[in-house]
């Protein structure tokens, strides 16, 4: 089942590695560039959302899995794919046979890899997000295989998410008693092509959007991990700011002097400074890699904040694309 959204000739690639048949949906949210009309000309089925409802990927997902229960009721499993993405030839069947390996697991998921890690910084980064730990996970990203069995009473992804809907039903088929999996086999290729800060900064926003609306939503019960995130930038971004501007205000009002506020402002070079010397025998881009680390936390700030913005106005939210 795949989702796109004017994914051009990465969706024509994506659509070339999958099975051509009756059990491969591609669900089109508003595109302009044809990609409806290539996934139909080439005899896939396809689900063209109608624009009365905000376009989400969790909205997609859903449609394109409803589609296949309805027309293929006895389905066990489901392979999700963003129009981004090239599946291995192999994956498939290795997701089924661990499926199959492992009763209690809900979802399974493999190795991912950028099509062009070398291309930006910013893909560099992307490449090495992907991948994590072999063994249980606490959530995944949208390539994943899902068990119906396991997916359907937990409602599927919640379409009111803009992001982070795979980790909210990561977490849902959790308190089912089902186990997110990662297992050591090569599941794909993604083409993230953020070759500019903006769409770097947009994607980081949308990330701390994310964090903030999951835990926002769960409490105590949130991903231990989600949760580490929104105190990080929460202390990064807001929380040591405004201890520096608070003390700067009462220095200045005390007439004493503003040299006191070196050690707390010092916090962000010994931060930088850190991931320095983390980076600097693994990467090439170890001095930008800090920047950014440290700058990131901002940016997911930002996000964090648009979502608090949106919900004590009750506004709805729009996605946020940052390619």
């Amino acid at each position: 089942m795949v989702i796109g959204r004017n994914e051009g000739e990465r969706l024509k690639a994506c659509l070339a590695k999958l099975p051509n048949g009756p059990t491969t949906v591609y669900v089109d949210s508003g595109s302009h560039d044809g990609s409806l009309e290539f996934a139909r000309g080439h005899g896939v089925d396809t689900i063209s959302l109608t624009s009365d409802k905000p376009f989400t990927a969790a909205r997609g997902r859903n449609a394109g899995i409803y589609r296949l229960l309805e027309r293929h009721p006895g389905l066990e499993f489901i392979q999700t794919v963003d129009g981004d993405c090239l599946i291995d030839d192999h994956w498939l069947e290795k997701g089924v046979a661990a499926l199959e390996a492992h009763p209690t697991a809900g979802v399974v998921f493999g190795s991912l890899r950028e099509v062009n890690p070398d291309g930006s910084l910013y893909n560099y980064l992307c490449d090495r997000s992907w991948n994590a730990p072999i063994g249980e996970a606490e959530s995944c990203g949208g390539i994943a295989m899902h068990r119906v069995a396991a997916i359907r009473p937990a409602g599927g992804f919640d379409e009111r998410l803009i992001a982070g809907e795979e980790s909210d039903l990561c977490l849902k088929i959790r308190k089912d008693g089902w186990s997110v999996l990662s297992i050591d086999a090569e599941m794909g290729l993604h083409d993230a092509a953020i070759l500019e800060f903006g769409q770097w900064r947009c994607r980081m926003r949308r990330t701390g959007y994310a964090y903030a609306e999951h835990v926002a939503r769960n409490g105590k019960a949130s991903l231990p991990g989600w949760k580490r995130q929104v105190l990080r930038f929460s202390f990064w971004g807001l929380a040591l700011p405004l201890f520096i501007m608070i003390a700067a205000f009462a220095l200045f009002f005390a007439n004493r002097s503003l040299l006191w506020l070196a050690a707390p402002l010092s916090l962000y070079p010994l931060q930088f400074f850190r991931i320095w010397m983390r980076e600097r025998r693994k990467s090439r881009y170890a001095i930008r890699i800090a920047l950014l680390t440290v700058y990131e936390k901002f940016a997911e700030l930002a996000g964090a904040i648009q979502f608090l913005t949106r919900s004590i106005t009750r506004k709805r939210s729009k996605i946020i694309e940052y390619k």
